[in-house]
């Protein structure tokens, strides 16, 4: 898959160095940001699995979620804008 995330969204967001409490709001702010088709990787000290649960409950099916690390230290998690298709 190609990465083509646009110029305001960076590649990868390591957010272990946020305090908890800003996490989510970091993320779901690069999140709300992602054109169709584009990505970007997701560094944190836990398996962010809830997040998961969270932007699927918000928008079903319109992001892709895509492990590239599982621990112990770091998880590293592909979170991309499933391009969009013909109504």
């Amino acid at each position: 898959m190609t990465q083509t995330a646009s110029a305001s969204v960076p590649n990868e967001i390591d957010v272990r160095s946020l305090v908890p409490m800003q996490r989510h709001a970091t993320i779901f702010d690069l999140v709300g940001r992602l054109e169709p088709g584009s990505s970007f990787v997701l560094i944190n000290d836990h398996d962010p699995k809830p997040l998961y649960y969270q932007l699927e409950a918000e928008h079903p099916g319109a992001f892709s979620w895509t492990y590239l690390e599982r621990g112990p230290e770091a998880w590293r998690v592909e979170i991309g804008r499933v391009a969009d298709v013909a109504a």
